[in-house]
């Protein structure tokens, strides 16, 4: 029942869930926004789906991996037996000849799980796709909020594992860094457009694991003293402004291993030559 005093245009909402229930304002308009506030969540939505349709169809090729001295780091470290052989490079055939799918499908669950479970890319998806919610002031269709208390959602508790895991994968991915400083015959002191590829992605990587959150609390998240351990306050310090840009570094080092696996793709398949710088 109308009271009288509800602004003009409005009235009291049905019995219903999330904002919309009883107890909340009486507002008919979804939201007051009259920005384009659409815009941002529908690019996020379109640059992820992008990256899933492109990471999909690499991970699942199972070919075109491996041009030497460069291994796509989709597929490092190979750890199937049935993948190409690497001189000196990551082949831990640790699978046997039953496996019989892509390599690529046992290692990226660590970067994607670290990825899919990262605060950032939460965000992302969360509004991109989810619409929990769409975007500030605006909000989400659902009608009940139960946040990450549940399945599958409390899974997300589980990122500091993945972070762990990511620190090895960058690890690897350093090595192949490293061994990108060889031509194809594996002589080393070569340096080629791959090479600067591969420099430019595992810088990227790097800043963007460690500009985690997880990476900042494990650093100087449970000190109680800073002043008692000053090595550890500049370290977090340091990685707090990292990840003051974590948003950045999350788009830039997913755009960067892309780049890199293509750019590999493209020598495997023949499209070119690498060309040499020294």
């Amino acid at each position: 029942m109308a009271t009288g005093t509800e602004p003009p245009g409005t009235e009291p909402h049905p019995q219903r869930g999330g904002v919309h229930s009883g107890t909340r304002a009486a507002i008919t308009a979804p939201h007051l926004r009259t920005d384009r506030w659409w815009l941002a969540p529908a690019g996020t939505a379109a640059g992820l789906l992008a990256f899933i349709v492109y990471s999909t169809w690499r991970a699942f090729s199972d070919a075109h991996y491996y041009a030497a001295p460069y291994v796509s780091p989709f597929y490092s470290p190979c750890l199937a037996e049935r993948c190409e052989p690497m001189h000196a490079g990551p082949n831990w055939e640790i699978f046997g000849s039953w496996w019989g799918i892509s390599p690529a499908i046992i290692i990226l669950i660590f970067p994607l799980g670290f990825r899919l479970t990262c605060y950032y890319y939460r965000k992302a998806y969360y509004r991109g796709f989810w619409a929990s919610p769409p975007a500030c002031a605006v909000a989400e269709p659902h009608k009940k909020y139960t946040g990450e208390t549940r399945f599958p959602l409390i899974l997300q508790n589980i990122h500091r594992y993945f972070f762990y895991a990511a620190i090895v994968v960058a690890g690897i991915l350093t090595y192949d860094t490293v061994l990108a400083f060889r031509d194809e015959n594996y002589a080393w002191g070569h340096m080629g457009l791959g090479t600067l590829v591969f420099l430019i992605n595992i810088v990227l990587i790097w800043a963007y694991t460690i500009s985690c959150h997880s990476c900042r609390h494990i650093v100087g998240g449970k000190l109680k003293h800073f002043s008692k351990h000053p090595v550890r306050y500049r370290m977090w310090q340091w990685v707090g402004r990292l990840n003051a840009r974590h948003m950045q570094l999350a788009w830039a080092s997913l755009v960067s291993v892309a780049l890199a696996d293509f750019y590999v793709y493209l020598l495997a398949s023949g499209a070119f030559d690498d060309p040499t710088l020294f």
